[in-house]
């Protein structure tokens, strides 16, 4: 019966209300400074003036139990500094008197679950008030579980009779929390699907709360939250996590092969246990096997699949259906790019849709299904690449994968193309052939060295637009994009790719029929075989180029020609030929329209004079040369003829005028970091101390021009320069790094 039946509201007001024994309610007046009139035993509530029904229940009616619902932590590996710094947080949160909240995120079966199980655990004794665990859906197919019902739970699990428990999630709150503050026990959330669906299961000060999501639940840091977001297993970890499966010794006996199996599942803890457990049902199988099986990309998220129990496969599944239609969109579409990671312009590019890309890219990012890849970059885990690559076969229709594959590589071959002319204005950039558009351009920067750092960051992805423009059904993006590449491998020397993108430009170009890209194709490539150290590879390419030229009727392109087979004429040891070749080039090239490429013919022959012996005429020719370059706007290749010059002065023993002429060519090399010709010019100055008695001066540059040399595999010339240190040592027992 409720109080104010039995004793009116108006008799209430300034009492206390206490349950004796048998259940009897009593009341007690309070004096003038609210102090009681008698002694009161049991359960106690003070009351101003109390309107409504009261209901009276003891504290061990209340809270008479204590709750151990987590589930068992299994086995963990690779995870010390997450646990670590959740430990930190706790003893900081402590200290400062502030509720003990964490989340951790990550990518479905990274384990999450498992790293907060292990922290909680390990807690028990600190936490002797109980430990709470509530399942919070957020990947159920009924949908998220309402707060109200999991605090339902936790009150009967705390001891609150069901009749007892509030009917409002607001009742509910309080009532948790109350029982809850100071209880010291901990509550695991997992699975939250918001912050908002959070924040009613919070208990009350001195308990810990640990929260788990697919989500990074960003609403939760702006509360206090320590935020833990794991990403997949090192390998290490990873193949610990496969023995430990297994427990059998396959992973001691097959330590490659069981290496290559955890790489396939790209360190993903659930991939890497329905792996080992589908092995360990099968105690005779070799781990190669389960390598075969998973070696193909679109047969491996099937394989990784335990029948009604663990799979990748439906574990992403939860994950992409939770995404809003233009999220899951965008997500398919990015499963059609063929490189390692990208950014905001290529989303738009796949989009067709500019305005939306960066907000569903965080969205994605939230969601655990793109990884961070700094500077406003992302990447995807490797499983959920094929994953989405997957969802792209199965919901988009394939003129719409076309499209959209034609928007990324149009994308990047017109980025390149922009960066290319603003590094190397005078380079013959041959026409390019879009697709319908729309076209998304990068942010490539104002001035050379900007572009050319956006190249060498975006060359794996644009390597593998190369690689895969044929296939995909655009065959020019495949040379097109070799060619707009021309002034970072140059540059840059990055010789294998030089070499990869060529070829696979040459044989586009093969298929297209397109003489023009053909010999294109054959002439840069044979430069960058040059520079390699293939030089009969080098001269076979430009010779079949000069044949096409030729069937052609291109006097000018065969002219060009002409240069590069004396260039390489003159790394296989014939100046005299080359020279021979350099100065017909020089006559033909200027007669054909092409100054400049007639300068750099002069400049090859003031190079085989130097090395000939012919200082002077290096001179000659050199000076006459780089002021041609000049007044062509070719800044680079002047500062090529700089360098050349200083070489000269100092055959002549004139080391200030090298030395003017090594600065100046420096001043403009340094701003497009073109390294072997830095490394030349630095090496000159070198000696240039060398000749002046600066020992000190000279190791330095030496120093630098081998390092230089290094990061361009030019191991010959490094090892010079290490030589050169040698010999000006004046410790005999110190060594080089």
């Amino acid at each position: 019966m409720d109080i104010d039946h039995l004793y009116g509201k108006d008799l209430l007001k300034d009492s206390v209300l206490t349950r004796g024994s048998g259940g009897r309610v009593q009341r007690h007046e309070l004096g003038a400074h609210n102090e009681l009139s008698g002694t009161v035993h049991g359960a106690t509530v003070q009351a101003g003036v109390v309107y409504g029904g009261v209901h009276i229940a003891s504290e061990a009616n209340l809270a008479g139990q204590t709750p151990w619902q987590l589930p068992p932590a299994g086995h963990m590996v690779d995870r010390s500094p997450e646990l670590e710094a959740l430990e930190r947080h706790r003893a900081r949160a402590l200290r400062e008197g502030r509720p003990i909240l964490t989340a951790v995120s990550g990518l479905g079966g990274v384990g999450k679950t498992a790293l907060a199980l292990r922290w909680l655990h390990a807690l028990r004794p600190h936490f002797p008030g109980g430990q709470l665990y509530g399942e919070l859906g957020a990947q159920a197919a009924g949908g998220p579980t309402i707060p109200a019902d999991v605090l339902g739970r936790f009150l009967r699990a705390l001891g609150v009779p069901p009749q007892q428990v509030p009917s409002t999630l607001a009742e509910r709150t309080a009532m948790y929390r109350s029982l809850t503050a100071g209880r010291r026990l901990v509550v695991l959330l997992d699975d939250a699907a918001t912050a908002a669906q959070v924040r009613p299961l919070l208990p009350g000060i001195g308990n810990v709360a640990a929260v788990t999501s697919r989500s990074r639940l960003p609403g939760l840091t702006v509360d206090g939250c320590y935020p833990v977001h794991l990403e997949s297993l090192a390998p290490e970890a990873a193949v610990e996590l496969l023995d430990h499966t297994l427990s059998d010794g396959r992973v001691a006996a097959q330590p490659d092969e069981a290496r290559t199996l955890v790489d396939l599942c790209a360190g993903l803890p659930l991939a890497v246990r329905v792996a080992g457990a589908l092995l360990a049902a099968r105690p005779q199988r070799r781990i190669t096997t389960m390598v075969r099986s998973l070696a193909e990309e679109h047969d491996r998220l099937e394989a990784l699949a335990i029948d009604g129990d663990h799979d990748v496969r439906a574990a992403l599944d939860l994950s992409y259906r939770s995404l809003s239609p233009p999220a899951a969109r965008l997500y398919r579409l990015l499963g059609l790019h063929p490189g390692p990671e990208f950014g905001t312009p290529v989303a738009a590019a796949a989009l067709a849709d500019k305005q939306s890309a960066t907000e569903l890219l965080e969205t994605l990012h939230d969601a655990s299904l793109l990884v961070d890849a700094g500077e406003e970059r992302y990447r995807f885990h490797d499983l959920v690449r094929l994953h989405a690559a997957t969802m792209a076969q199965e919901d988009e229709s394939p003129e719409d994968r076309t499209r959209a594959a034609r928007r990324i590589a149009d994308h990047y071959l017109v980025s390149a193309t922009r960066a290319e002319g603003i590094i190397d204005p005078q380079h013959r950039t041959m026409a390019r052939d879009y697709g319908p558009g729309p076209l998304a351009s990068a942010r490539v920067g104002d001035d050379a060295e900007t572009a050319l750092d956006w190249l060498e960051q975006e060359l794996p992805n644009l390597m593998a637009v190369i690689h895969q423009a044929r296939s995909a059904g655009f065959p020019t993006i495949g040379w097109q994009l070799a060619d707009a590449l021309w002034p970072l491998f140059l540059r840059r020397k990055f010789y294998d790719d030089w070499r990869a993108a060529h070829e696979e430009g040459l044989a586009a170009a093969t298929e297209l029929g397109d003489t023009a890209a053909e010999c294109r194709m054959l002439t840069s490539g044979g430069v960058g075989e040059l520079g390699s150290g293939n030089h009969r590879r080098a001269l076979e390419m430009f010779e079949r180029a000069a044949r096409l030229f030729s069937h052609r009727g291109d006097r000018l392109g065969q002219a060009r020609t002409l240069n590069y087979q004396g260039l390489a004429l003159q790394r296989l040891g014939q100046p005299s030929e080359a020279a021979e070749l350099f100065r017909l080039a020089a006559t033909e090239l200027p007669a054909c329209g092409d100054p400049r490429a007639g300068a750099l013919a002069r400049l090859n022959l003031a190079d085989i004079a130097l090395t000939t012996g012919q200082p002077e005429e290096a001179v000659r020719q050199g000076g006459v040369v780089r002021v041609e370059l000049r007044n062509a706007g070719d800044t680079y290749n002047a500062a090529r003829a700089d360098t050349l010059l200083g070489l000269a002065y100092l055959a002549l023993g004139r080391p200030d005028e090298a030395e003017a002429h090594f600065t100046s060519a420096l001043t403009t090399l340094r701003n497009v970091t073109a390294n072997y010709e830095i490394a030349r010019a630095v090496e000159g100055l070198a000696e240039v101390a060398e000749q002046r008695g600066d020992t000190r001066a000279a190791q330095d540059h030496y120093h630098e021009a081998k390092a230089l040399y290094s990061s361009v595999g030019r191991s010959r010339q490094a090892e010079n320069t290490q030589s050169a240190l040698r010999r000006l040592q004046t410790d005999p027992d110190e060594t080089e790094s």
